[in-house]
């Protein structure tokens, strides 16, 4: 594979470790970094030699802690759409992936960041990881698909809550709701259990996972309306007064003064 900017990849045997690497920016998502990640991805598809993917975060404070404010405060209308669209294509690609995908957690885990985690097939995290889905604190939504993969995770109830109070929950919690597999006590744990874990599946027979992948999407009823829907309402959002108080409110560090126009 070519060489990344926002991007460490490496392969041991047969399973391919992705680090999301903005160390300095707690890995948050920019458009640079889908465009990489998207590539990645789509070279999985086809290489008989890589059987199951681990996606990390760089260092142990953050998996991703979200979109990048500073991209996110450029967009409009027309390019907030676009944008969206952009991350829930490369998300629902990791998510048909016929080979098995595990998001590795540490740190925080918020925003963009838990919709990426949500895309993978399993989620594992160590005990001091923290999960959130912020974006209405500065006049937004998810846009990379966290408002149709979150309830059904969590439940309807638990995700409109989630979102609604932009709350983080630990990771016991989020095991405790569904949204997490396992937690375990540390980093080094935390590999070992992504890594025996996926040795465990990719014992079996390769076409039979692909297989129980697309069937379970499958029963999700991942709905195009219910993606597309999210996309309108995110780029709308750009054309509000609340969003631009919310940005700079958290520019400034201060509480937003929302008046819902």
């Amino acid at each position: 594979m070519a060489d990344f900017e926002y991007l460490k990849v490496s392969q041991q045997n047969h399973i391919l470790t992705i680090t999301l690497s903005r160390k300095d920016k707690l890995n948050a998502i920019n458009t640079p970094m889908i465009e990489e990640l998207q590539q990645v991805i789509q070279e999985v598809y086809d290489l008989d030699e890589v059987k199951g993917v681990i996606i990390r975060g760089d260092g142990d404070k953050a998996f991703v802690v979200g979109a990048d404010i500073k991209e996110i405060s450029q967009l409009n209308e027309l390019n907030g759409r676009k944008y969206s669209e952009t991350g829930q294509e490369l998300f629902s690609l990791i998510e048909n992936c016929h080979k098995p995908v595990i998001a590795a957690i540490t740190g925080y885990c918020l925003g963009g960041g838990l919709e990426l985690a949500m895309a993978c097939h399993l989620r594992i995290a160590t005990e001091e990881a923290k999960f959130g889905m912020p974006e209405a604190n500065v006049g937004m939504i998810p846009g990379f698909g966290g408002t149709q993969r979150l309830p059904k995770l969590v439940g309807k109830g638990k995700a409109l809550e989630l979102l609604m109070t932009c709350d983080q929950i630990s990771a016991t919690e989020a095991k405790a709701i569904g949204l997490l597999n396992t937690v375990v006590s540390d980093d080094d744990e935390l590999t070992f259990k992504c890594n025996s874990l996926l040795e465990k599946i990719t014992s079996k027979a390769p076409l039979a996972i692909g297989m129980v992948i697309n069937c379970v999407n499958a029963a999700d009823g991942n709905s195009e309306t219910g993606f597309q829907t999210e996309s309108n309402n995110f780029s709308n959002c750009f054309k509000s007064q609340d969003f631009k108080e919310g940005i700079e409110a958290f520019v400034e560090k201060r509480e937003p003064n929302f008046i819902g126009e």
